[in-house]
């Protein structure tokens, strides 16, 4: 017999949320475009989660504010693992790898998301509401080389100065002086900061 129970989905808190999650607000499936982090000035203050959502279907934005143990209730959509394939235009096509079935999003549904994106990138997860692809989640750190950055600094050790890097996506991110062109460095595709050397 076919247990049809559905599963209790853990409830995500604020502090969790990534760009691309899936969020039910009053019934209604919200995805997470941006996420602001608000640490307090005062002691015993909670950090504040200033969000930006997307409604999934009508794309109208959303602000709300949260503490980071406050939680929030996941949209009641499907989520597959897709490997990311090419980009025409304003269009970007991601791959089921089991399936080869092709899903297609628009630069407005992964706005902000699109610069650590590099072909045939796996680990992303697609967010698919009655079939039809909303958004991705990427993986927590992304791999990509540095096409432009100043030259590294003689004599430069492991101090706490920072020089802008260009990676190959167009993403522009601080990285320590005596990293170079034609590096591969990781990024926090939640922050967008440098992380270290991949």
């Amino acid at each position: 017999m076919m247990d049809t129970k559905k599963e209790d989905k853990i409830l995500p808190k604020a502090s969790d949320l990534k760009q691309g999650s899936a969020i039910d607000i009053n019934g209604e499936p919200y995805v997470v475009k941006k996420i602001e982090v608000r640490n307090p000035t005062s002691r015993g203050a909670s950090t504040l989660y200033k969000i930006r959502f997307a409604h999934m279907k009508t794309k109208q934005k959303l602000d709300e504010s949260y503490k980071g143990d406050d939680f929030l209730k996941e949209a009641d959509c499907s989520k597959l693992m897709v490997q990311y394939s090419y980009q025409d235009g304003e269009s970007y096509t991601f791959m089921n790898l089991e399936t080869y079935e092709q899903y297609t999003l628009n630069a407005e549904d992964i706005e902000g998301q699109a610069q650590y994106l590099t072909e045939g990138m796996e680990g992303i997860l697609i967010l698919l509401l009655d079939d039809s692809p909303l958004g991705i989640e990427l993986p927590t750190t992304v791999s990509l080389e540095i096409v432009e950055t100043p030259p590294a600094m003689k004599g430069a050790s492991a101090t706490n100065r920072t020089k802008p890097a260009q990676l190959t996506t167009g993403l522009e991110v601080l990285v320590p002086e005596y990293i170079e062109t034609g590096e591969i460095v990781k990024v926090n595709t939640d922050t967008g900061k440098y992380m270290s050397r991949a």
